[in-house]
């Protein structure tokens, strides 16, 4: 297990620019993309079930990146690789705005995705090696605060564009934060060389080889990491639903997820540190259960100030783990093969992320939406248990000072 940096004379403020200037610079281009993704996808004549692909695309490209995205890194260095994501995705999105056709749109969202899903596993690399242990939850914590502030800022700079000229601005704008984010990578400084020289000379370990090195933690504390993905995910797809079911209109549910959103920002350092000092268990079991009670009050909430309540309950639980998922993987991540290692928790995370919305929809097919609900909130309780389990562990072992396999 890789131990960070030294904790002497570490201050978070040395490494603020380089570890998460980036992260936010980018995240305000993505996050002003998201919300235009269908209305792009409308424009070009798609129909409303083919926009909902292309906005999942992003996902899809992650999903897809994972693993690929890890060896990438482990070749290349993460500096390269996040200046290398950076133009790619700029190319991306500038053919999004070119483009005439769903299919071109399609591909250049499939690219953001696998460009983003780099970009991730190589700022965490990045955080492991310049940030001692005692201070990672805090770090990670931070850096997924990075991508809620850029999504926060995103949407509203992409509001004044469209006013100002047209749709396909907010997706020059996208490019732009995108460079912006390559360049301030560029100066961060390129760790692991000699690592990475090591490889080159005994030869580099393969995806699989480093997964079926680690597979008893993958299907363990990683299936874990599944379970919290898919309860921080519901919040994006069955909160929307319910509140289109009970006919709260679009601005009122904009600001309901608005107020949510800064809720999860200030809740991210208190989450962090508590990670730190009182281990990883007393903040990773909270999320998943705030999002199974949260279920499971959904449908008595038929009012708009019900589900702001259910809405705030999910958002103190998932700004509490903001970076847990991050934090669990350097945890567990070997000295050796660390990237290959991070592409396949990438992974688990990304198949939570993804099996989320998939659950509801396919409850929500054969039942009410209030019986998904429930369904939801009974599975989000099961996977509390499990969560709370291997989590458990992982502080046993941080305590104990034990090394993974």
């Amino acid at each position: 297990m890789t131990t960070g940096a030294s904790q002497t004379d570490f201050r978070f403020r040395d490494i603020a620019l380089v570890a998460y200037g980036p992260s936010v610079v980018s995240a305000v281009g993505h996050g002003a993309i998201m919300p235009v993704l269908a209305l792009r996808a409308r424009d070009l004549g798609a129909d409303v079930s083919t926009a909902a692909v292309i906005v999942a695309l992003t996902g899809v490209g992650m999903l897809l990146a994972s693993l690929p995205a890890g060896a990438l890194v482990a070749r290349v260095g993460e500096r390269r690789a996040l200046v290398a994501a950076g133009f790619v995705d700029a190319a991306a999105m500038s053919y999004a705005a070119l483009t005439d056709t769903v299919l071109g749109l399609a591909l250049g969202v499939l690219l953001s995705g696998v460009c983003w899903t780099l970009f991730l596993i190589a700022r965490q690399g990045f955080m492991i090696d310049v940030v001692p242990a005692s201070h990672r939850a805090r770090a990670m914590s931070l850096l997924g605060g990075s991508y809620r502030v850029g999504v926060l800022i995103g949407p509203l700079l992409g509001a004044g564009l469209i006013r100002l000229t047209d749709l396909t601005s907010v997706f020059w704008l996208g490019a732009a934060m995108s460079v912006g984010a390559s360049l301030l990578a560029s100066t961060m400084p390129d760790l692991g060389e000699e690592t990475r020289e090591r490889a080159r000379t005994s030869g580099h370990l393969g995806v699989w080889t480093v997964i079926a090195a680690h597979r008893r933690l993958l299907l363990t504390l990683g299936t874990a990491v599944i379970v919290l993905g898919t309860s921080r995910s519901l919040r994006l797809s069955l909160l929307p639903l319910w509140a289109d079911h009970i006919g709260l209109s679009a601005s009122t549910t904009s600001l309901i997820f608005a107020g949510a959103a800064a809720l999860d920002v200030a809740f991210m350092w208190p989450g962090g540190w508590l990670m730190d000092t009182r281990g990883r268990m007393v903040v990773a079991v909270p999320v998943v259960l705030s999002m199974a009670v949260a279920c499971l009050l959904l449908p008595l909430a038929t009012s708009a100030l019900g589900v702001a309540l259910v809405m705030a309950l999910i958002a103190s639980g998932n700004g509490l783990g903001s970076g847990i998922v991050m934090t669990l993987g350097a945890d567990a991540a070997p000295a050796e093969g660390r990237s290959q290692f991070l592409g396949a928790w990438r992974l688990c995370g990304d198949i939570g992320n993804t099996g989320g919305p998939l659950l509801v929809g396919a409850v929500a097919a054969v039942a009410p939406l209030a019986t998904a609900c429930l369904v939801v909130g009974v599975f989000g309780l099961a996977g509390a248990g499990w969560v709370g389990l291997w989590t458990r562990r992982v502080d046993r072992d941080r305590t104990s000072g034990v090394s993974r396999p």
